[in-house]
């Protein structure tokens, strides 16, 4: 069993304070405050990250869909809207949308959705956010 570290970091109230999150690979060291995360102020935020997390998690989970069933893609791109709300107890991650452009040959339309349906059920971070009202996939072939 792998095990994975990030840490954080705060300091102060909730809306005067900040913070830093970082992973033990050293691939970031981000700061992060109220206003990135609530406001419309430039920085990133936990739901910005989770939703990198998703994109690249499902992305590899549909490589490998798509090369054990004979079609290795050319080039995946995913895309994750993270909807970002609040409900009766607080705020909530409402939605994911994951929106996945795809250069795979010799694939059919069918199979192809067959195949992105099968990486989202089996996606870590989609199995990791199953308790989210809704998760969202749809996929497009490009040539």
């Amino acid at each position: 069993m792998s095990i994975r570290i990030a840490e954080t970091t705060w300091k102060g109230t909730l809306k005067e304070g900040a913070g830093n999150m970082k992973v033990q690979s050293g691939a970031f060291d981000v700061p992060y405050t109220w206003a990135t995360r609530f406001g419309d102020v430039a920085g990133t935020n936990p739901e910005e990250l989770l939703g990198a997390a998703h994109a690249g998690c499902f992305t590899m989970s549909l490589s490998g869909q798509l090369t054990n069933a004979g079609f290795p893609p050319n080039e995946i791109h995913t895309v994750a809207h993270v909807h970002f709300g609040r409900d009766e107890i607080g705020a909530v991650i409402q939605k994911i949308e994951l929106v996945t452009t795809v250069n795979v040959p010799g694939i059919e339309q069918e199979k192809f959705l067959e195949l992105v349906a099968v990486a989202k059920q089996k996606c870590p971070i989609s199995r990791a956010v199953a308790s989210i009202a809704e998760i969202v996939v749809t996929g497009s072939l490009i040539s």
